[in-house]
């Protein structure tokens, strides 16, 4: 049974259409790698299936609920919003952390606040800590639980992203660009978190120009060109017997960069 199915997702910012009838689907402990030039859709799709973006039309589909459905959904209703968010994790590409709260505040203000835990709740608020601190040690980081986010490189404060993303314990774990903003020697050990987190059987969607790692980690690729699913299938598929020209190129450009 599919864990996730977008259903013909249409989406324009003024007269450019960005998104043109994208529908895929994806089975419970998959990871499905989008790749494919800037400007394709990518970052886009994945920002209409966190809501961040609301597309003129198509349905999102999570656990045979139907999340929304774009052509008649009200934008208004916050806490329907909210509540549809919390199916999807998203880590961005500039990690976003903020800056004033040290690394253990930084896993644990988004479910305090949503579960609205107060001061005086001692033992749920240890409860929350602890969750976070397990998440740290799972990211490799649990000696970084007091620094703040300029204490810390690139590869530790996307690290941190991640396990902030896993504290709200999303259905759907989405990574835009996960490596594009660190320097190379910083990229693998963002790339290892990833890896284990496929080993732990956690659902992924990753946005990626990490030719060579969305190979050997995904379950599906999904090649995107100018708005549409050019090419769709597994990895040695894609990488090794690529049918549509479109990707034939681009494989053939990326391998040069």
């Amino acid at each position: 049974m599919s864990i996730l199915k977008v259903e013909n997702i249409k989406k324009s910012f003024g007269n450019v259409e960005v998104l043109k009838d994208i529908s895929f689907s994806l089975e419970k402990g998959e990871v499905l790698s989008i790749i494919g030039s800037s400007g394709s859709g990518k970052t886009t799709l994945l920002r209409c299936l966190n809501f961040l973006e609301f597309a003129e039309n198509g349905k999102i589909i999570v656990d045979d609920e139907e999340l929304v459905d774009f052509a008649l959904h009200d934008k208004q209703n916050d806490e329907a919003l909210r509540q549809k968010r919390l199916n999807f994790g998203l880590v961005f590409q500039s990690f976003n952390l903020f800056p004033q709260y040290n690394i253990l505040k930084n896993l644990t203000l988004a479910v305090e606040l949503l579960e609205g835990v107060k001061k005086k709740d001692k033992e749920k608020l240890q409860e929350i800590n602890n969750r976070a601190m397990d998440l740290l040690k799972r990211v490799g980081l649990e000696d970084k639980v007091y620094a703040y986010p300029c204490e810390l490189s690139g590869g530790q404060q996307q690290r941190v992203a991640i396990a902030r993303a896993l504290m709200l314990s999303p259905k759907i774990l989405c990574f835009d660009e996960p490596t594009s903003a660190l320097d190379p020697e910083l990229t693998g050990e963002v790339l290892r978190v990833i890896r284990e987190l496929r080993d732990g059987n956690t659902t992924m969607i990753i946005v990626t120009h990490e030719m060579n790692f969305a190979k050997n980690v995904s379950d599906k690729v999904i090649f995107m060109a100018d708005g549409i699913i050019e090419e769709v299938g597994a990895p040695a598929q894609i990488f090794d017997n690529p049918k549509s020209p479109r990707l034939k190129e681009f494989l053939s450009s990326s391998l040069k960069d």
